[in-house]
């Protein structure tokens, strides 16, 4: 047995036993990335920590970090209470703002998961806070902001369209942005409908009242993974005192075993208290910090998970009480998991496991077919990867059909951007590692399984429905 196969195998008996037994996958992943690493490939530990994502954990930490102290102070409340009075109380707009929101952010030149580090935890609270399904809105964010993602003037988009120069394809700007905006805006319409979106439109709109001080209507319903525990997780943080119904954002009970989405319904909130209204000194202090993140991010292009920490210090100097209580929160199970599982994936691609599976695509002599599975490819690596390091491995490698001119260039590389990106909703890519942390008063392994059901089903879905779209008609 090769040792590509092999390491192969090994992952999925990781994801056998966390599923089964319970066991922090994180963990799992790491004594896999010593066995495998060690004895199969021959790699010290230098190589074996190549892949560890020192980026992404400190991203991890310090966004929900600064979040976590704005919860304590009343900021989320706060900006809670504000998204309801700016879309005059209609609760199920507020999904599309963030969705808009992330997507104008990428569009403009964010990097998608400083986007959604920006965007994810605001729009979270608000879930919580009405009972909308921490799936639908995650999923809006993350869809958002792949749906503005491949611009002209966007990071994936220069990235890609260097990738197409240099190899010397025939290439289009605009078809690539607006199959990945379309793609995208399609998943999200289906998304919100099945999680529940049409129910926040009957609601209606919240009265001022309700958004100020009263009990909002009766949240819509939260949809559930099949087979999850109803028993809280471990890891699962206890809610704040006086939080309001952590419930109300935790995912339903188990169904049957075939991971269909279903729903049961959420308690409505209680009243909050008139405190939750008012600008403090923290909380106004909290408010310049988010907007200095921004600004940080996107105009001075700095790391956003160094100025979020680094920001959380400064406002944990000032108010060290509501530090205290943020330190508790920062989202360190999700932090084993994610750093974890990269780690292992980083010794597959020291290995060589994820070209030799791709040049294996790569020389089937049928083009239609080894177009399909080099996106099915690309969809797969990217739930666990750079979604840009996989496009930029994968367009060189479908070169060879496309010079012969039996698939449209245009086409491939369109489906091969969507394949690639819409699975960031997965808990393992940094997109849905930030969803999944952000997320408060939530049960985190019913979430985290609730992630995983669902970017499998995109997984298995899209790239059949972009190479069908995209691919086959021909395009370029």
């Amino acid at each position: 047995m090769s040792p590509e196969l092999i390491s192969i195998l090994v992952l999925v008996v990781v994801f056998v036993i966390a599923t089964t037994r319970s066991v922090n996958m994180g963990a799992l992943a790491f004594a896999a990335a010593f066995a495998v690493g060690g004895l199969v490939a021959g790699l010290d530990a230098d190589g074996i920590f190549a892949g560890f994502p020192g980026d992404l954990f400190v991203v991890l930490v310090g966004v929900t970090y600064l979040f976590a102290i704005a919860r304590a102070n009343g900021t989320t409340d706060w900006l809670v209470h504000a998204a309801v009075r700016l879309v005059r109380g209609r609760v199920a707009l507020i999904p599309w703002v963030m969705f808009a929101l992330t997507g104008a952010l990428t569009a403009i030149g964010a990097v998608s998961p400083a986007a959604v580090a920006i965007v994810a935890p605001i729009a979270l609270s608000f879930a919580a806070r009405y009972g909308i399904s921490p799936l639908l809105m995650g999923a809006m964010v993350v869809h958002g902001a792949q749906a503005g993602g491949f611009s002209p003037i966007s990071i994936y988009g220069s990235i890609v369209n260097g990738i197409v120069e240099r190899e010397k394809l025939p290439g289009s700007e605009v078809v690539l942005f607006l199959a990945s905006l379309a793609a995208n805006l399609v998943i999200a319409a289906v998304v919100f409908v099945l999680c529940g979106g049409l129910k926040l439109w009957a609601r209606g709109a919240v009265a001022e009242s309700d958004s100020d001080g009263d009990d909002p209507a009766p949240a819509a319903d939260s949809p559930a993974p099949a087979a999850a525990n109803p028993t809280p997780a471990a890891d699962s943080p206890a809610p704040a005192a006086g939080s309001r119904a952590a419930g109300a954002a935790r995912v339903g009970a188990a169904a049957s075993g075939t991971a269909q989405l279903r729903t049961h319904p959420a308690p409505a909130t209680p009243t909050p208290s008139p405190e939750e209204t008012r600008l403090t000194p923290a909380r106004t202090a909290t408010l310049t910090s988010l907007l200095a993140l921004v600004v940080a991010v996107l105009v001075f292009d700095l790391d956003a998970g160094l100025t979020a920490i680094t920001l959380a210090v400064i406002l944990s100097t000032a108010w060290p009480e509501d530090s205290r209580k943020a330190t508790g929160q920062i989202a360190w199970p999700t932090v084993l998991l994610i750093c974890g599982v990269l780690t292992y994936v980083g010794v597959l691609d020291e290995m060589g496991t994820i070209t030799w599976a791709g040049e294996g695509v790569g020389g089937i002599g049928v083009p239609l077919l080894a177009a399909v599975l080099l996106c099915y490819i690309g969809a797969l690596v990217s739930a666990f990867a750079s979604s840009v390091g996989i496009m930029g491995a994968l367009i060189p490698l479908a070169v060879p059909f496309l010079e012969r001119g039996e698939i449209g260039a245009i086409g491939m590389v369109a489906a091969l951007a969507v394949s690639a990106t819409v699975v960031d909703v997965s808990p393992f890519s940094t997109n849905g590692a930030l969803v999944l942390a952000a997320a408060p008063d939530v049960d985190r392994e019913r979430f985290f399984r609730q992630l995983m059901v669902y970017g499998g089903i995109v997984v298995a879905v899209v790239p059949a429905a972009a190479w069908l779209v995209m691919v086959v008609p021909g395009w370029g």
